[in-house]
């Protein structure tokens, strides 16, 4: 079994869709971001990548390759878990936790997690996303900015 963790975080700017794990949240405010911003699966691929010690999304991903230009953040994950898999390893689970002042999170938690389980092609019960606030401190909670965490245990088929 391997474990890895992720950290990612975007500034929210006018005229930007706000977009967590494939959901489209309606907010006056989006990610910014040289691809769609998806602060939830930047983490989560991020931390596949780091439990096989492959480095970080820059590395693969970078944001200065034109490519990846507002680029569907699944696309992402779909190669990362093409990677997991040429490796010899699968999800156990993942634990996701995401940090923003508003809009409440919790009316679309439950298709973030179909969208991460259907991506990943594995039960929709070992995704748990969970959900907080920064009680208006710092610039998250000034509501400038979207944080997404991300633990995952992968296990060797």
């Amino acid at each position: 079994m391997r474990i890895g963790f992720a950290s990612d975080i975007h500034q929210l700017v006018e005229n930007r869709k706000l977009i967590l794990a494939g959901v489209v949240i309606p907010f006056d405010k989006g990610e910014k971001a040289h691809s769609d911003g998806d602060v939830v699966y930047h983490a989560l691929g991020e931390s596949i990548l780091g439990a096989l010690a492959l480095g970080d999304l820059g590395t693969f991903f970078p944001d200065n390759d034109n490519r990846y230009k507002d680029i569907d953040s699944s696309i992402i994950v779909k190669e990362i878990k093409k990677m997991m898999e040429d490796k010899g390893y699968g999800i156990n689970n993942i634990d996701i936790s995401i940090t923003l002042e508003a809009p409440k999170l919790r009316p679309y938690i439950e298709n973030m997690r179909q969208n991460i389980a259907q991506l990943l092609e594995i039960d929709i019960n070992q995704v748990s996303i969970k959900a907080g606030t920064n009680e208006k401190m710092d610039d998250i909670g000034r509501g400038n900015a979207v944080k997404a965490e991300s633990i995952v245990l992968l296990e060797e088929k």
